[in-house]
């Protein structure tokens, strides 16, 4: 661990890649006036040259934007990464193939880092190998800081905030809802999608970080009352109506639970998370759970498949690299609804919130959750309990992200729910 103050605030690791370019465009546009040091990293010079030139360009005040060149498959060149920033904010996967050495490298300079990642089994991997590390160094490790899964992960942490504000008691129950929205998918979120049914089909471990909804808790207390992600369609007991699986709960839902493990269990230990696909009411509500159902269950298959996969990856996956236009970014757009119920004092209560965003999920309005995550950590612009650690962005950084978020043109609201929870 260096004392050397840092030249950088914030390095955008992987700044040439489409998520990772969204991100420094973002950030080099948003604190083109403030005083935030932003450089781009990555292993091409000769990319991330004309990226800092276009950079320099988009901000009227803003000066040359540095470049620091490293490789993953070379430590000393990440080392030197991390000792010169605040933070290292990655968009490199697949990360379960890619993502370590950098998380070693931050951990060992005491640097904070966040990335984008959704994968559960290198999430796993990270937290056993490097959380007491981090924790004595004094390094904020923040996985999961896009679409995947600052909503779901805040709006939760929203929730039962106001839960125990005004209730004096927290939600036993939280249900998250992918009430609506379109995007596109690249081929990097593809290829670490790939990634982790390859992990799931060699590695015990992976599979067993898959099939429990308590492995991202600590060591020791991965066990708990929650049975995991809805596999079926099912009428929806808080809201009414049907609903499918979300394709996102397998992460989405332990970050939850980690974030509520880390924090001491405020939300207590018999709290219960899940996140759906609600489709509405009737015979055309039953049809459409049974199709979403069905579809993710074929993908599924098909994707646990050896040859299968490795023939969707070659013929049908885009390649790494390829992925939306800027325009088509900022395009797109989605809204999570979260209801909490509990008892307080005064009798049962349900409060609802949401969280939405005028954006393509997982580019135009992820780099903003990255860059933002980012900002506040290298400002040290949190409301956590730890100053080190494998942590989530609810335990991490907290309600100040959402505040930045609301600035940069997000929903994000909390309150009461009306009658029925809609």
């Amino acid at each position: 661990m260096t004392d050397a103050d840092p030249t950088h605030d914030v390095v955008v690791w992987g700044a040439t890649g489409v998520a990772g370019r969204f991100t420094a465009e973002y950030l080099a546009e948003r604190y083109a006036t403030e005083e935030l040091s932003l450089a781009v990293g990555g292993r091409n010079r000769g990319k991330l040259d004309a990226l800092a030139d276009d950079l320099a360009r988009r901000g009227d005040a803003r000066d040359d934007v540095p470049v620091v060149v490293g490789d993953a498959t070379d430590p000393e060149s990440l080392r030197a990464v991390a000792e010169d920033a605040r933070v290292v904010c990655t968009t490199v996967g697949p990360y379960t193939r890619l993502g370590s050495p950098l998380v070693e490298a931050c951990v060992e300079a005491g640097t904070d880092y966040c990335d984008l990642t959704g994968e559960v089994n290198w999430v796993r991997e990270s937290i056993d190998r490097f959380h007491d590390a981090a924790v004595e160094n004094g390094a904020r490790i923040v996985h999961s800081c896009g679409f995947d899964s600052v909503p779901t992960d805040l709006g939760t942490l929203l929730v039962q905030s106001f839960a125990r504000k005004g209730h004096d008691a927290p939600c036993d129950t939280v249900r998250i809802y992918l009430d609506g929205g379109s995007g596109s998918v690249s081929g990097g979120t593809l290829a670490s999608f790939g990634e982790l049914f390859e992990a799931a089909a060699t590695d015990p471990l992976a599979r067993e970080a898959l099939r429990n909804p308590y492995s991202l808790a600590p060591r020791g207390e991965r066990s708990g009352v929650d049975a995991g992600e809805q596999r079926w369609p099912q009428r929806d007991a808080l809201r009414g109506g049907w609903s499918a699986p979300s394709p996102m709960a397998p992460v989405n839902e332990r970050v939850v639970r980690r974030s509520n493990a880390l924090l001491g269990y405020p939300w207590g230990r018999e709290f219960r998370c899940s996140e759906v696909v609600p489709t509405g009411d009737g015979l055309a509500g039953a049809a459409t759970a049974g199709a979403v159902a069905g579809g993710l269950g074929l993908f599924t298959a098909a994707m646990s498949v050896g040859p299968i996969r490795s023939a969707l990856r070659r013929y049908v996956f885009p390649d790494p690299g390829e992925g939306p236009t800027r325009e088509e970014a900022e395009a797109g757009s989605f809204l999570i609804r979260l209801l909490g119920r509990g008892t307080g004092a005064d009798g049962p209560f349900t409060v609802e919130a949401e969280f939405g965003a005028d954006r393509d999920p997982g580019y135009g309005a992820t780099a903003r959750m990255l860059g933002e995550s980012a900002v506040c950590l290298a400002r040290g612009e949190v409301d956590s309990p730890f100053d080190g650690g494998v942590l989530t962005p609810s335990s991490g950084i907290g309600l100040p992200l959402a505040d930045q978020l609301r600035e940069v043109g997000f929903t994000i609201s909390v309150g009461e729910a009306a009658e029925g929870g809609r």
